[in-house]
């Protein structure tokens, strides 16, 4: 991040989610309101994706990274659906960036809604969600703070957030930025509430725990710090899905590269490989 401006690896998954609903047909993530959040910009989504198509290091790795970001909003919205279902009354999305998950999707009409993002790119999605006349629910509150920085226990708190209720936890894009400092502060805190809680969220695998050649960060992520963010944490799959047990956890799935291309992606891209990006579902009880 650099001070005062928003987040611009934000803002190229937002390109990127645009760019699907039109380069893709909408296969993987529906999402009616990607193009409208962006604005003027939005004629600039698909120029982006070719754009990132031609600089990747193989010829598939453009539109893999689009439909792995396509795909990661989908898992956990999936998820939460189902959260929803077994009686959570209160969403966070963590790192939201330009997502218009809380202002797209019926369900969430009695749910609380919290917001948690960097101050910047916080003023800048408002900024652009009232440009695009896109109605604000009444139930969602904006959290403003640095993730890297603070712990979200108080900021949540003072923003209306309840511990005793069943909560659901989005973190998309945010966990390879952090350090693992502040990664093991969030996942306690989600761990330790009383009234149950589930968190959705991708990391990218450590280098150690897979062939160099198969581990690679994807090009979104390997170029980040032309951005202004630059990759923090690189995690290993066992070892993480026994730190979330031993931190209170139940049940932890994992969902690696193959798993997440033979799910949801195209035919064409079930062949290829998004190397070491992959999804993390995890649940208290």
């Amino acid at each position: 991040m650099q001070p005062g401006r928003p987040s611009l690896t934000a803002l190229s998954a937002a390109h990127l989610r645009a760019a699907h609903q039109v380069l893709d047909g909408a296969s993987i993530l529906a999402d009616p309101l990607a193009a409208r959040i962006l604005g003027p910009d939005a004629r600039f989504s698909l120029d982006y994706a070719r754009l990132s198509a031609l600089v990747s290091r193989a010829e598939l790795s453009g539109p893999l990274l689009r439909w792995f970001i396509a795909a990661r909003s989908r898992l956990a919205e999936d998820a939460l659906r189902n959260a929803i279902s077994n009686g959570a009354t209160q969403l966070v999305v963590l790192g939201a960036g330009f997502d218009t998950l809380p202002y797209r999707m019926p369900s969430l009409s009695n749910i609380r809604i919290f917001e948690v993002d960097h101050p910047a790119t916080q003023a800048r999605k408002r900024e652009r969600l009232a440009m695009a006349a896109i109605e604000v629910p009444e139930t969602l509150s904006y959290v403003a703070m640095d993730l890297e920085e603070q712990t979200i226990a108080a900021p949540l708190q003072s923003a209306g957030f309840e511990a005793a209720e069943r909560s659901f936890f989005s973190c998309l894009g945010v966990v390879p930025y952090l350090t693992e400092q502040a990664i093991v502060a969030i996942f306690d805190y989600v761990a330790q509430l009383r009234g149950g809680a589930e968190v959705v969220f991708d990391y990218v695998c450590s280098t150690g725990s897979l062939r160099p050649t198969t581990c690679a960060p994807p090009p979104a992520i390997a170029e980040a710090p032309a951005t202004g963010q630059q990759i923090r944490s690189y995690l290993e799959t066992t070892e993480l899905c026994s730190k979330l047990s031993m931190t209170g956890f139940r049940t932890v799935e994992n969902m690696g590269p193959e798993q997440i291309a033979a799910r949801l992606f195209p035919d064409a891209g079930r062949g290829g490989s998004l190397s070491g990006c992959h999804i993390m579902h995890a649940a208290t009880g």
